[in-house]
């Protein structure tokens, strides 16, 4: 989250709104975007009915949390790019980036 924060320029130069988002409970995300530094993006709670979000778009684990993934979804709401990660690895931004550059 926090390399993606740093290449929030990148983002908005391509008129790409970012945004993260987690199981976890909106007190939760704020302790943990706050232990961060803070990030200057939204970070939105799928916390209840839980993981609702995350189980439609397929990422949600049966012991309750997320896949690490990432999706590039359109202004007409398609999604355009997904890159689901072992929940130890990190996205790359510069990956997503180069993903969003091939888009257009």
């Amino acid at each position: 989250m926090p390399a993606f924060n740093r290449a929030l320029p990148e983002f908005d130069r391509r008129d790409t709104q970012v945004l993260g988002i987690s199981v976890d409970s909106e007190p939760t995300n704020s302790a943990w975007a706050k232990s961060l530094g803070s990030l200057n993006y939204p970070l939105l709670s799928d916390f209840w009915p839980h993981g609702e979000v995350a189980e439609k778009y397929g990422v949600l684990r049966s012991e309750g949390y997320t896949e690490r993934a990432v999706f590039i979804i359109d202004k007409n709401g398609v999604v355009q790019y997904i890159d689901v990660h072992n929940i130890a690895e990190v996205p790359d931004p510069n990956e997503v980036l180069k993903a969003l550059d091939g888009m257009q």
